[in-house]
């Protein structure tokens, strides 16, 4: 969170910080807290307006001085930091720039935890305001609008849903419309032979490009067009949205030119591909005869690009979404059905076809957007800041709030970064390795199922946290699934297990529990990844290996396949054969524990082996999904029993693998492994999510912390520089080698207790709803 110097000032004047992204980096967000901070700049009653940008990249951007605070995104400790830097440094207000997506946490929890540190008042934007919200899209939102002082909106139709939806005091919004450069109302042709189009009519569409745009059916539109009008050419301009290049590349524009070579319009369809300055936007604008914006969706509050539009004085097509409805009413525009090329055709003719109609909507729109300007807007700002911090003389704001005193579980502490590279450099082209001497990768034992199968969980459950390059991890997440399809034998049914370093199949059927292994992995990242490029793989293999599954016999194995299958109908609840195979192995392992368990032994087997947690954990998950709650009461009672058995001096001591744990003889205290803690934590979390009992969380805390040294031996198997773990716990010192099952191990309960860490601040946000509903009643 890199932080530049701050100026000195003396000069008497508002200091203001704004928070949101912030240019160089592209999107809508970043435009407009940009043009916010240098057009609040530009007023004689502020000292000075600084920004907090948010980074969706670890190497940030190129930031102008205006910015002197960055935030990682999916960095929950930055957050905490930048309202401490904020409250350092006393600004007059704090103004939000709010959109879903750019902050980290789920449904962009984490701004929340800033916003609740800060004794600085507090206006929000709401670049969306959401019609019909998920639960914990309404509570984040709910808890945004407690924390801010004034929400401001930018259309008559987000006021009305706060108000109908959000159930918030009318007097707590303020209207203030999208700013606008402030430019001339020129001739069309003023710019046109600096774009190569003179004596064209120019129809016109900008923006970062994504598939929501509806430019396809402007397209569709214009053959009958240009029959009539051959000197017509559209200008789309502006580059793909960074997001969807991340996602699916630059598909959404070479459709969009394959579709204009099909139909022939190549003469009159030019793709300017690139984020150009807000200077040349203008001139592009004055060039534009009619302006279009075919979105096809009714639910967006607000659209900077028809603010430009209309500001410029351009007669503008657009279909009915709310906020077109409101700006291009009473002769300011012309509306369109969604997804209507011909309606889009009718109205482009009529257009074109009448000089006087369309100057005469060019002119009623740019008298309508005069009180719009960056600097109409600014004071409109400034008016509201003062009645802000005017408010707040007289009705101060106690220092945090009810959630800050919910939140007293161990996630008050700050986890460890997520530090991939020891896996990766474990990572060759073929696969995982297995084993590490010392940090150094050894090739003498080759690759296994095992490991590359747990690499998928890792990598699925990291990317919503991970601050580096996305696109990276996705080439590594690919490199463990094409293990797993080499290792699938599709005579057998089988995953084979090993293969040498010399990449030969060491056996052609791997064991049960290699064989679980991978319907896990493929489970967790069918559910975790939602990749609809790699789903149709992922889920083929794992209906293809799942049929053997039935005849298995050992517990951990089916454990292993009914985690997987939880997880996988997650996402396919309606896959009938999967549900078939989990009831029969859920109850396998039920009657296992029933018939075995007694109440000093809760437990299908006579001896405690390796990764015990996992069966309490799977009949816990299955119970849930399947909603047998008398198999998840079993798993919880097994892992309470488990827990206390793993517990010595209140810290976490796994059972060793030198004697294991047998009825009625001594735990053995040593060796002890990595995989015991994360399956611990793991189950915890699980145990968690589906209680919302606290005690849940603190045992899986106290797992996890066996990784930083809370352990028998006061000894971190975490190595921070590397990022590995050490492979064990000996009776005096640490095993030194970093292999992959303990590196897994360490990454999967660390990934696990950032998504929990996020879900318990949404659930805290939960019981602040209902205490605030509580007390107004």
């Amino acid at each position: 969170m890199p932080i530049k110097s701050i100026p000195d000032e003396n000069s008497n004047g508002k200091s203001i910080a704004v928070i949101g992204n912030y240019l160089p980096r592209l999107c809508g967000i970043a435009t407009f807290t940009t043009d916010v901070v240098e057009s609040l700049n530009e007023q004689t009653a502020v000292k000075t307006c600084w920004a907090v940008a948010i980074n969706d990249r670890a190497d940030g951007y190129d930031y102008p001085d205006d910015v002197r605070f960055e935030i990682s995104q999916k960095r929950i400790e930055d957050y905490r930091l930048a309202a401490e830097f904020i409250n350092i440094n006393q600004p007059d207000i704090v103004c939000l720039e709010h959109e879903y997506g750019i902050f980290g946490g789920s449904e962009g929890s984490y701004i929340l935890n800033l916003l609740a540190d800060l004794t600085i008042p507090v206006v929000t934007t709401m670049h969306t305001v959401l019609a019909n919200p998920s639960e914990q899209q309404q509570i984040v939102t709910k808890r945004l609008v407690e924390y801010s002082d004034q929400i401001i909106v930018m259309s008559n139709k987000a006021v009305d849903l706060l108000e109908a939806v959000y159930a918030v005091d009318r007097s707590k919004i303020a209207y203030i419309p999208h700013g606008i450069p402030d430019v001339p109302f020129l001739d069309p042709n003023y710019f046109k032979d600096k774009f190569g189009v003179a004596g064209k009519k120019v129809l016109l569409t900008f923006g970062l490009l994504s598939q929501n745009k509806g430019i396809e059916y402007a397209i569709k539109a214009l053959p009958s067009v240009v029959k009539k009008h051959p000197e017509l050419v559209y200008i789309v301009l502006g580059a793909t949205h960074p997001n969807v290049i991340a996602s699916d590349g630059d598909a959404y524009r070479l459709y969009l030119q394959q579709l204009v070579l099909s139909l022939k319009l190549e003469k009159h369809v030019l793709f300017h591909n690139r984020f150009v300055s807000i200077e040349e936007l203008c001139e592009y604008l004055t060039a534009a005869d009619v302006y279009i914006t075919p979105y096809c969706n009714e639910d967006q509050i607000c659209s900077g690009t028809l603010a430009y539009a209309m500001g410029a004085g351009k007669p503008v097509i657009s279909t009915a979404y709310w906020y077109a409805q409101e700006l291009l009413g009473q002769g300011r525009g012309v509306l369109v059905p969604f997804k209507e090329s011909e309606a889009i055709q009718e109205a482009l003719l009529q257009l074109l076809g009448d000089d006087n109609k369309r100057h005469d909507i060019r002119k009623r729109a740019y008298d309508f957007s005069r009180n719009a300007t960056w600097n109409n807007v600014a004071q409109s700002y400034l008016s509201l800041f003062d009645k802000v911090n005017q408010n707040r003389s007289t009705h101060p704001k106690p220092y945090r709030t009810v959630l800050k005193s919910l939140e007293h579980s161990i996630f008050n502490q700050e986890l460890p970064d997520i530090n991939l590279n020891h896996m990766l450099a474990m990572t060759d082209d073929t696969g995982l390795l297995q084993h590490a001497k010392y940090v150094v990768p050894d090739r003498t034992h080759g690759y296994c199922v095992d490991d590359n199968a747990r690499a998928l969980i890792v990598i699925a459950e990291a990317l919503p946290h991970y601050t580096d390059n996305s696109d990276e991890l996705l080439t590594y997440f690919d490199r463990y699934l094409s293990f797993l399809l080499h290792a699938f034998n599709p005579e057998l049914g089988y995953f084979r297990n090993f293969m040498s370093y010399q990449r030969v199949w060491l056996d052609q059927k791997g064991t049960e529990d290699s064989h679980g292994r991978a319907i896990w992995g493929l489970g967790v990242a069918i559910n975790k990844l939602k990749d609809h490029r790699r789903i149709p793989l992922m889920s083929n293999l794992f209906r293809h290996a799942l049929p053997v599954c039935n005849d298995f016999t050992y517990p951990r194995a089916i454990a292993y396949c009914l985690l997987g299958m939880a997880h996988y109908l997650k996402s396919f609840a309606g896959d009938s054969e999967t549900k078939r195979v989990a009831e029969a192995l859920a109850e396998k392992l039920y009657r296992g524990f029933k018939n075995s368990a007694s109440a000093n032994w809760i437990w299908p087997e006579r001896t405690l082996t390796y990764a015990n947690a996992t069966l309490p954990h799977a009949l816990i998950l299955i119970g849930e999904e399947l909603e047998r709650n008398e198999i998840k009461d079993m798993g919880l009672s097994a892992l309470e029993w488990l827990m206390d058995v793993q517990t010595e001096s209140e810290h976490f001591s796994a059972i060793g693998n030198q004697q294991w744990f047998e009825k009625g003889k001594q735990k053995s205290r040593f060796d002890q492994q990595p995989i015991e803690a994360q399956a611990s934590v793991d189950a915890c979390a699980a145990a968690y999510m589906v209680t919302r009992d606290e005690k849940w969380l603190n045992k899986a805390f106290n797992a996890f912390s066996w990784f930083l040294g809370r352990n028998d031996l006061n000894l971190p198997l975490y190595d921070a520089k590397s990022g590995g773990c050490f492979d064990g716990l000996h009776s005096s010192s640490v095993n030194q080698n970093q292999g992959a099952e303990s590196t897994l191990s360490w990454l999967l309960s660390l990934t696990r207790l950032y998504s929990l860490s996020s879900e318990k601040s949404l659930l805290n946000l939960q019981k602040q709803s209902l205490l605030s509903s509580g007390s107004s009643k």
